[in-house]
């Protein structure tokens, strides 16, 4: 796995178990914009517990009888969690949708909007995290420091969800970018490592002898895209190259989000010792109030906008149409990205084609409060907060607490708190 700094580095985090239950972690989704009541497309609210996203879509598609694809949504939500987020579906009465039953699956609400629902599509998300086995007489310093993080903000990282539970799809999705195809396929089927164990060690290993009938069948049923790539390798007689057409678009644009992310995240890290909301003459820098981007020319004068969190220094999210910013910031970033190997062109081809963009160094903490609770199951501490859109509620809790995840680890779709691909 990723480790990455802490930006509270001298704040000693307290033990803490989350999610020994879906009711210990509720996201809520906060809409960009409310329907308006008319069109020929139905909004649904639905709150879902322990199912991803894509499990969701693909369950409400076969009870409505329509493609997955028909089914719009604006994030990727945690699987292991209570998460209530909008969907939508055309040409479907409302009646229909809110008459469906599905396990683990209950809608909410139904209204109607001219058009679907899309990826990013959110305002941002609000969180409620109940912190299980921890320390709760250091409440009022957890609460002292939570507040340094409302008013410096939290480092903007893409967390641990985003490269897989063995922490290397980047390197799959930096393969494909780089075109060592074969090498993509090879991290994606084979070379098992601590973290893989029972059927998918094994798996992998049948692999890597070039069993590939038998490692698909060693492969549990919830990895399909590793099933689907080596049934196809099987086809291809053992070649790599044709066995990556298997892999469809969506997955393989997951892959190189992830190789983008893992780029930005360096950058973040390089920057933390100065400040996340230092600003550096070239910057970059992001309006929070509207995400527009501006070129800053006299980091002196704008450093008054940075500490009251009206804008903040942004990183690459790596491209072939990203603007790159001036002075020290831009030969911090040239030099990180290329000692990464990384070129901005080299996203422009297909099946990549990843446009790029810029993304805050450092995010801001709305309605943030922590307090002490107790049910059933025990004492707990109660961490509520707000996030904006694409942003992961993980950065924020590692920065408080040295938490363990109470789940096991699932297929690379699982756990995702982002709302779209990086780029």
């Amino acid at each position: 796995m990723i480790e990455l700094p802490r930006m509270l580095d001298d704040f000693p985090a307290a033990p803490g178990l989350i999610k020994t239950d879906y009711t210990d972690f509720v996201v809520e989704e906060i809409p960009l914009y409310p329907a308006d009541g008319v069109g020929t497309h139905t909004y649904f609210l639905v709150e879902k517990a322990g199912l991803t996203t894509q499990q969701a879509v693909i369950d409400i598609a076969r009870a409505l009888n329509v493609r997955r694809h028909d089914i719009g949504f604006a994030g990727q939500k945690d699987a292991r969690a209570i998460t209530r987020q909008w969907m939508s579906v055309e040409h479907v009465e409302p009646e229909r949708v809110a008459a469906l039953q599905i396990p683990r699956l209950r809608v909410l609400e139904t209204t109607r909007h001219r058009n679907k629902l899309r990826l990013g599509h959110l305002r941002g998300n609000a969180f409620v995290v109940k912190v299980r086995q921890t320390q709760a007489d250091r409440l009022a310093e957890l609460q002292d420091a939570l507040g340094t993080l409302v008013r410096r903000g939290v480092p903007n990282y893409f967390g641990a969800q985003r490269f897989g539970y063995r922490g290397d799809t980047w390197q799959i999705g930096r393969a494909i970018v780089q075109e060592q195809l074969e090498e993509a396929i090879d991290l994606l089927l084979g070379r098992p490592g601590p973290a893989d164990h029972g059927a998918v060690r094994r798996a992998r290993e049948l692999y890597d002898r070039g069993k590939y009938l038998e490692a698909s069948q060693a492969w549990p049923p919830m990895f399909r895209t590793e099933r689907r790539t080596l049934k196809a390798l099987v086809r291809a007689h053992g070649k790599r190259r044709r066995a990556l057409a298997a892999i469809d678009r969506t997955t393989r644009t997951f892959y190189v989000s992830a190789y983008q992310s893992y780029l930005f995240n360096q950058v973040v890290v390089a920057r933390l010792p100065t400040g996340l909301g230092q600003l550096w003459n070239g910057d970059l820098a992001w309006l929070h109030a509207s995400d527009a981007v501006f070129r800053v020319e006299d980091a002196a004068v704008e450093q008054a906008r940075a500490d009251a969190f009206e804008i903040s220094p942004t990183g690459p999210v790596i491209g072939y149409r990203m603007t790159t910013p001036a002075g020290p910031a831009g030969e911090l970033e040239a030099r990180i990205l290329t000692d990464a190997g990384a070129v901005s062109q080299a996203f422009r081809p297909s099946p990549v084609h990843a446009k790029g963009n810029r993304r805050p160094l450092r995010y801001p903490v709305q309605d943030a409060r922590l307090a002490l609770g107790a049910d059933e199951h025990g004492a707990y501490l109660e961490l509520r907060f707000t996030l904006p859109r694409g942003c992961y509620a993980t950065t924020l809790l590692r920065e408080l607490f040295a938490f363990e995840r109470a789940e096991a680890a699932g297929s690379e779709f699982e756990n995702q708190e982002t709302e779209a691909p990086a780029g």
